[in-house]
């Protein structure tokens, strides 16, 4: 498929997290998810490992499924600090982003059932999970997701990298069929966006953030 005439650039500061953009009533071609995974298994893995494993799901009722263990997974998350919604209350500015954000991921909760395609990326993992740093490991499969994310982006689709259903992890895998040595990393929603483009979002000064040498 031809890609939408973005610079790298571009790409890369306009690849936005979409949730209420996602068009629901539109199909995806699996092809173009074909595409966009093909770019995805481009990213390095440690030790060229690639022990990534990608599950899409396009059926109404697994869709259906998945999205109401996300579902209850955000009415908790929703009631607690870190919900998005709640930070930074004491900014004026930045508590009216924030409850925009909080909105926008109430609103995908409520319909992430209803999205065209799910995909689900996983590592095989042998054994149990590390119980210290886990940052290696999940090295191996989150340059991939973000790859899928650029490349759905260049070829007109919505994602949004979300994780919540993982609390429900176990009963996604009985659901979907998913060996126990796969363990399931993060929940993308894929769909055509309604409206127009993106633009870059507003961030903190980099200096702000950026130590040099030392903190």
């Amino acid at each position: 498929m031809t890609t939408l005439p973005l610079s790298p650039d571009e790409l890369l500061t306009t690849t936005r997290a979409v949730r209420k953009r996602l068009d629901l009533a539109r199909p995806v071609p699996m092809d173009l998810i074909r595409e966009c995974l093909e770019i995805a298994v481009q990213a390095p893995t440690g030790g060229n490992a690639q022990n990534w494993h990608w599950i899409v799901v396009t059926d109404p009722g697994r869709r259906r499924a998945v999205g109401e263990y996300y579902r209850r997974a955000f009415a908790a998350y929703a009631e607690s600090k870190s919900f998005a919604g709640n930070l930074h209350a004491d900014d004026p500015d930045r508590a009216a982003v924030q409850r925009r954000v909080g909105d926008s991921a109430a609103h995908l909760a409520e319909h992430m059932g209803e999205v065209p395609v799910l995909v689900i990326p996983c590592l095989h993992v042998p054994g149990e999970l590390p119980a210290a740093n886990q940052a290696g490991l999940w090295a191996s499969l989150h340059p991939a997701v973000w790859n899928y994310a650029l490349a759905a982006r260049a070829r007109g689709l919505g994602t949004a990298w979300t994780s919540l259903h993982l609390a429900y992890e176990r009963e996604v895998a009985e659901l979907l069929g998913i060996p126990p040595n796969i363990r399931q990393g993060a929940l993308i929603p894929t769909a055509y966006y309604t409206g127009d483009t993106f633009k870059p979002a507003r961030r903190a000064p980099l200096d702000t953030v950026l130590h040099h040498d030392a903190w």
